[in-house]
């Protein structure tokens, strides 16, 4: 493979990682610019999404519903996936953080770190501790590009995760609950005077992130084969990372941050030790936060920004 095949492939899979990462971020910066807090519980949540797709997938493919219904299986695995861990999140929100919203955000942190821990070790005495397989569906066929192999696999992800980017900017700038979310997080107060639900503002956001990061755990599951029921962590803090390189409460942030924080990663580690990469793009995150505090493409304040 000469060098321009070469670098078109890692670029191919910085932007199918950086996807992954944007689609978790998202559920991040929603969730601060709304109730400025940090959802610690993010990451488990990812997770039980991904499990969900697991256990559905398979029971579709023992139906055989894989090979004769490919794209209705897809879309049943990652609804019920989105559906499961949206109604989750609502749960997680009113018995973690709706109580202590008038409370100090020390209370509050200690709630998200609290759930955190029991969402991860109620994932791991349901599922077990070791890896849990998923079906292979889409198989080794790839495209040439350039000489660059593209995977289905990689294909359908990087294509259904642009769908969903695109679809959240539409909501958030085209209707009227994704207006009210914008008015809560400029200002609360104005918000509920002009006759704003702040609760349903809150709780529609705690079902659309989440729901993100669900299709974001199937997502890995499909391409890297497996999961496990600690692998939100690793996802969270790179996720994180990217949240608050884009800058914190701003979407298209969130999905900048991911693309860059997964360029980096997969750029590192095709040039240099790939031991190295995490240091790289925690190195990067403070320069930038050196230079520009608020982010790339924030301003300061918790506001979901389109």
């Amino acid at each position: 493979m000469d060098l321009s095949a070469f670098l078109l492939q890692q670029f191919v899979n910085a932007i199918f990682l950086g996807s992954i990462y944007a689609l978790i971020a998202l559920g991040y910066t929603m969730v601060y610019g709304i109730i400025e807090l940090i959802n610690f519980a993010h990451g488990e949540l990812f997770t039980a999404g991904a499990f969900i797709g697991v256990i559905v997938l398979t029971a579709l493919q023992q139906m055989g519903w894989v090979e004769t219904h490919f794209v209705l299986t897809m879309i049943i695995v990652f609804s019920l996936a989105m559906a499961y861990v949206a109604v989750l999140g609502v749960a997680v929100e009113h018995v973690a953080y709706k109580p202590l919203r008038k409370s100090s955000r020390l209370s509050a942190l200690l709630s998200a770190l609290g759930m955190s821990i029991f969402l991860s070790n109620g994932m791991m005495l349901s599922q077990g501790v070791s890896d849990r397989p998923y079906p292979q569906v889409f198989g080794l066929e790839s495209i040439e590009i350039m000489g660059a192999r593209i995977t289905n696999g990689q294909i359908f992800i990087i294509l259904l995760a642009v769908a969903l980017m695109i679809a959240l900017q539409l909501f958030v700038h085209r209707t009227r609950l994704g207006k009210a979310m914008r008015a809560t997080a400029q200002n609360k107060t104005m918000a509920r005077i002009l006759g704003i639900d702040i609760d349903l503002t809150i709780r529609i956001t705690f079902m659309i992130g989440p729901a993100l990061g669900a299709a974001a755990g199937v997502m890995v599951g499909l391409y890297y084969g497996a999961v496990r029921f600690d692998m939100g962590f690793i996802f969270m803090i790179k996720a994180f990372a990217a949240a608050i390189l884009g800058g914190i409460g701003s979407i298209p942030g969130a999905m900048l941050g991911g693309l860059i924080i997964g360029g980096i990663e997969v750029f590192w580690a095709a040039f240099l030790p790939s031991a190295w990469k995490d240091v790289t793009t925690f190195t990067v995150l403070i320069l930038v936060l050196y230079l520009k505090p608020s982010g790339l493409l924030g301003e300061g304040t918790a506001e979901v920004r389109v």
